[in-house]
Formats: C-alpha cells, sequence, structure tokens
C-alpha cells in the first residue's frame, strides 16, 4: 500500500519536473508530451501494482480457508483429550510452517508475552481477515471460561462444518473448471469441423 501512494507521487513529481525543464529550454512539444503520456503510464504501472498485490491477498486468504480445516479439527482433537486450549493452540501453531499456522504462532508468541487473550485472538482476526479464522477466535474468546467440554464441542462442530464447505468448494472449483473448458473444446470441434469441410467444400466447386 506504501508503494501505491508513493510512487504516484514521486513520479508525478518527476514527471512536471522534467516537462517544467524542457518547456522552460523551448522544447515545447516534449515537454507537453510527457506531461500528456507519463500520467497514463503512471496509471498503468499503479494498476499492475494494485492488480499484483489483490492477487497476492486472495491468494494468501485462499490458502488459510484451505488450512482451516485441519487446523480446527486437530484443536478439537487436542482440546477434547484433555489439553488445556493455550497448549493445544501452541501444539497445533508449530504442527506446520503454512499461512494459517504462522499467524497461530504470532498469536501464540504474544499470550506467551502476557498479551490478553481478546487483544491476541483480535490480532489473528485482523491479519487473516477470513470468515474461518473470525469465527474460531471469536468462539475461543466467548468460551474461554467455560472449560475444554464446551470449547471442544464447539471445534468438534466446527470442524465438521468446515470439513463440509471445502467439499463444496471443491465441488464447485471443479464445476468452474468444467465451464472453462467448454470454451476451448468447442473452439477445438469447429477447427476440426473446419478442417474436415473446407477441402470437401472446395472439391464441390471443382
Amino acid at each position: 500500500m506504501a508503494k501505491l501512494l508513493s510512487y504516484p507521487i514521486v513520479c508525478m513529481s518527476v514527471l512536471f519536473m522534467l516537462s517544467a525543464i524542457l518547456i522552460s529550454t523551448g522544447s515545447v512539444t516534449e515537454g507537453l508530451a510527457i506531461i500528456t503520456v507519463g500520467p497514463m503510464l503512471i496509471f498503468v504501472l499503479v494498476y499492475a501494482m494494485y492488480d499484483d498485490l489483490s492477487g497476492r491477498v486472495k491468494k494468501r486468504r485462499l490458502a488459510i480457508s484451505r488450512q482451516f480445516p485441519n487446523v480446527v479439527s486437530k484443536l478439537a482433537l487436542l482440546m477434547t483429550s484433555g489439553m488445556i486450549m493455550d497448549r493445544a493452540w501452541k501444539e497445533t501453531a508449530y504442527s506446520q510452517d503454512s499461512e494459517l499456522y504462522q499467524e497461530m504462532r504470532k498469536t501464540s508468541q504474544e499470550l506467551d508475552n502476557l498479551v490478553s487473550p481478546e487483544i491476541a485472538y483480535s490480532g489473528l482476526i485482523n491479519r487473516c481477515n477470513t470468515k474461518e479464522t473470525a469465527k474460531l477466535a471469536s468462539a475461543i474468546m466467548q468460551n474461554l471460561s467455560k472449560g475444554n467440554s464446551e470449547i471442544g464441542r464447539l471445534l468438534k462442530e466446527m470442524a465438521r462444518e468446515a470439513w463440509l464447505d471445502r467439499r463444496h468448494t471443491a465441488k464447485r472449483d471443479a464445476e468452474k473448471a468444467n465451464s472453462r473448458l467448454m470454451i476451448p473444446t468447442l473452439l477445438l470441434f469447429v477447427a476440426i469441423l473446419l478442417i474436415l469441410l473446407v477441402p470437401i467444400a472446395m472439391n464441390f466447386s471443382l
């Protein structure tokens, strides 16, 4: 975001300075060309940067959503086996090295540094910015005082829902992939028809 804000300001400043210098030295056409074409090039650059940033954010959120069923299932298993939430959270966070697990480690480190659970789990919600992690963190915060049995039950139900959502998502992705393949398949079919029909039509015309 800092780049998206700073690059246009710096580039426009340089453009105006360069254009002013050229105009003052008598190169009016070149100066006007720079001040006309330059902003369009800067806009293209900024849009490309924004598109890249949006793509990376979307990819990260998708990765976190895909990792969530495994995370909540492991938390539910550890909690129902008698482990306290802080220990179960740490065991799960350090079990893998993917995006969601890394964010869980930050939360675990904050809890070890005596940051209040409300602040630590709220930070996880803000960093991940997905509905799944928001639901998990909110449930933990609301049930910290109710004991392992209550939180374990909630986590098992959340794990079941997460796996169902993942199956539905996989099914939708498969349907989208099939629909995307329809157009290339039709184009290939049309091309084959043309290859077969054009020689036949030419022979009839002869």
